[in-house]
């Protein structure tokens, strides 16, 4: 079995021999990018070199890019889907483009990780003539012309339903399937979005799986992006050379470019022949440990899926952890919260009692110790806050269940007998709020007592719009009508209100840059700030904290206002943490004696300031606690 580390390293030697650089991942938490919450591909954070800004490294750059996609959170379960991911990556800006790059692939495929080239499948773009881009033939015949060569004859074919596979290896598909943007085909696609045309290769695992008597898909006629289970899509080479015009139509950039990503779990599957990316040894010694603490096997037992979705939750957890994202109900912190606690309600199913963490993130830090050494280097501090939220969702767990129970008996009496019973978006909210249950436990332990849903997808929707609706009103109750969390308008709540943005500058600068902000809440009495951090602060951060604000507020520095756009703040290299809430003008409140350059603090913000940060006076530290999994609050007087 070939393990991950040197397929890695391998696919970034190959590319590095090829002119390229090699780039570290960057964080899962995606710098001045407000459109998401999470790094879902190694493109995110080169979408300013594919529009044209020249990259400090060059023209040809690859990495190894560490991914998380929270809408893949309910596909877990089946032998592919996962939340945490590597995209293998390789871009060529504006450089070389469709001949180099799949003939590059192809080779490392059939050379590097020797893949048979009798198994692999590709698809390229259909075309739209109402939207004017046009059919990608030239990456069809390039492709026949690599299979020739290693002497297979590669038929072309438009796909059709009604033919299945036939005796194609190249199939053209519509944009629904062949074009890549961060936003999914081209008419869903906002003004100023790059995307392009893709060429997808498939791994094919065999008929066998399609045709076996107990697949469910084995009566449908199969191709290379069917569900059935036989093909796994292991890469994508992404032509971006078209960018989304205001009017809705599409404009060549000006310089063509390749975005390719290769999932490394997929890859490594194919590698070893097996459809089980969870077989691999970025999953094996995970669930190696869960067998041992279930007593049950993992191909042998009713639970497999349970076996993948702890592995792949507690994996993703530790990884957002090390990125600074630990359980919370704010923003990224949700969705890590999410994680964990579906983890520990499928261990339950396996009936693991014990606690499950202690033994699991040591497991999964050491496997990342060489690509990410300060994952390891975290250890502690993330073993720390997931086992705290273990603890507090463990507490509760068993009488929530007792909970559902009474309240499906409530509802419907035995839902066996009911000739039709269904929940409501309500009721999941209410055991969100209630008990912390993340949605997903609710679907899965309402289905799993036959009680339906009208739609999982709409169910969801509004489940959220519940959630935001609550989120809302909590918001509007806490800070009434002044701005920033203030209780009211007076000079001291002023005072206190700006003292809040050198207290943050302190904090990333002595803490670290993971520091963000959750909260605040300000009187005249004190200021309350909540922010991301895992731990307590030593009396010797203590004191670098309140030496630095202080000497921020001796030095008279002045706050100065400017409004401009919520994008171009962003860029100026204004924080912003609740960057929803802003309109798409914004106040950029700046702390420093030059608003361009030495700048101490540079923060969008809606609620009032003093001019210079002498008014705000001397400090008091009252005390420090904490108040969830990786969010701790201060007070100051």
């Amino acid at each position: 079995m070939t393990d991950a580390d040197q397929l890695r390293s391998s696919y970034l030697a190959f590319f590095e021999k090829r002119g390229h650089a090699t780039v570290p991942s960057a964080s899962l938490v995606p710098e001045n990018d407000p459109t998401t919450l999470f790094t879902g591909s190694g493109m995110q954070p080169m979408v300013p070199f594919l529009l044209g800004q020249s990259h400090p490294k060059g023209k040809r750059i690859c990495n190894s890019q560490k991914s998380f996609r929270s809408q893949d959170v309910e596909e877990v379960g089946d032998n592919r889907h996962t939340t945490f991911f590597e995209m293998l990556g390789n871009w060529s800006l504006g450089d070389y483009f469709k001949h180099e790059q799949l003939a590059w692939f192809f080779e490392f495929l059939t050379k590097d990780v020797k893949l048979d080239p009798a198994r692999l499948y590709v698809s390229v773009f259909a075309g739209n003539d109402g939207l004017g881009i046009p059919r990608d033939q030239e990456s069809a015949d390039i492709w026949q012309q690599l299979f020739k060569a290693a002497g297979i004859k590669a038929e072309a074919t438009d796909y059709q339903p009604k033919l299945g596979l036939g005796q194609a290896r190249i199939f053209f598909y519509d944009e629904k399937k062949n074009w890549w943007s961060r936003s999914g085909e081209p008419t869903k696609m906002p003004a100023g979005e790059p995307g392009g045309p893709d060429s997808e290769v498939f791994y094919d695992f065999g008929a066998q799986l399609q045709l076996h008597e107990q697949s469910e898909f084995k009566d449908q006629l199969c191709h290379p992006n069917c569900d059935c289970g036989r093909f796994l899509e292991i890469g994508n080479s992404v032509f971006m050379q078209y960018l989304k015009q205001a009017d809705g139509s599409f404009k060549e950039l000006p310089q063509k470019n390749v975005d390719f990503g290769g999932g490394l779990e997929r890859i490594l599957a194919a590698k070893n022949n097996d459809q089980d990316v969870f077989s691999t040894d970025l999953f094996q010694p995970i669930i190696t440990e869960l067998e041992q603490l279930s007593g049950k096997r993992y191909k042998e037992t009713e639970f497999i899926g349970s076996f993948r979705v702890i592995a792949d939750h507690l994996r993703a957890a530790v990884m957002l952890a090390a990125d600074g994202v630990f359980p919370s109900n704010k923003e990224q912190g949700y969705f890590s919260r999410r994680l964990v606690r579906r983890a520990i309600r499928h261990s339950h199913k396996l009936g693991i009692k014990k606690q499950l963490l202690k033994h699991l993130v040591p497991i999964i830090t050491k496997m990342y110790e060489k690509p990410y050494p300060e994952v390891s280097e975290q250890v502690s501090k993330i073993t720390d806050a997931l086992v705290k939220e273990e603890e507090k969702f463990i507490k509760t767990l068993y009488k929530a269940l007792h909970e559902f129970d009474k309240f499906l008996s409530h509802k419907f009496g035995k839902v066996g007998g009911a000739k039709q019973a269904f929940v409501t978006p309500a009721d999941a909210f209410r055991f969100y709020e209630s008990w912390g249950w993340p949605i997903e436990i609710f679907i899965e332990e309402a289905t799993s007592k036959g009680v339906s849903l009208v739609s999982v997808d709409d169910f969801r929707s509004e489940f959220e719009s519940e959630k935001a609706k609550h989120a809302e009103k909590s918001r509007t109750a806490s800070i009434g009508k002044f701005k920033g969390g203030l209780q009211d308008a007076s000079e001291q709540t002023i005072k206190y209100h700006t003292a809040t943005h050198l207290l943050q500058a302190a904090l990333r600068k002595v803490l670290g840059e993971h520091v963000q902000q959750k909260g605040s809440n300000i009187t005249q009495d004190r200021l309350r700030f909540d922010f991301s951090h895992s731990h307590s602060i030593s009396v010797d951060e203590q004191n670098q904290i309140m030496a630095l604000i202080q000497n921020w507020i001796a030095a008279d520095l002045p706050v100065s206002r400017q409004t401009m756009s919520k994008q171009a703040a962003l860029e100026s290299g204004a924080i912003a943490f609740f960057i929803e809430k802003y309109p798409d003008q914004v106040s950029v409140y700046t702390i420093g004696n030059n608003p361009e350059s030495a700048w101490i603090s540079k923060e969008l913000c809606g609620g009032p300031h003093v001019s210079r940060t002498a008014e705000i006076g001397q400090l008091q530290w009252l005390k420090e606690q904490p108040v969830a999994a990786g969010i701790r609050r201060i007070y100051l007087k």
